[in-house]
């Protein structure tokens, strides 16, 4: 069973907003930090943005700030990635993460956390 699940993805075209969800899945565990990835066809994952156990810390790559906002729902363990003005190189496989550590150092670092999803597919048409 995959630990997260992710959801809200789709095709939309260039300038429109999409809303992304993350939660555990059926089991119950702690989650501390989560954060988004994204893997485009043919390049490595990378990192989207991240937020702290409890929201005071939010981290973005420099490509998506003042597009994209990340929260979370303390009490739902749930995180979500407001994407608006998507433009075609948004167009990527997007993962959501979360630490059980609560011992996060760098936040844009992939092995920094233990729980992944199976993605949710991000397509922005021109």
């Amino acid at each position: 069973q995959v630990p997260m699940v992710e959801s809200g993805g789709g095709l939309v075209q260039v300038g429109d907003s999409l809303r992304l969800s993350c939660a555990p899945s059926g089991r119950t565990f702690v989650t501390y930090a989560m954060a988004w990835f994204r893997q485009a066809p043919g390049k490595e994952r990378e990192f989207v943005a991240a937020v702290s156990w409890k929201g005071a810390t939010v981290r973005y790559a420099d490509f998506v700030k003042g597009r994209f906002t990340i929260s979370k729902n303390f009490a739902e363990n749930t995180a979500y990635l407001q994407m608006n003005s998507l433009k075609p190189e948004d167009t990527a496989v997007y993962y959501c993460a979360a630490d059980r550590d609560n011992y996060v150092v760098d936040y844009g670092a992939a092995d920094e956390y233990d729980y992944w999803g199976q993605g949710t597919q991000v397509t922005v048409s021109s």
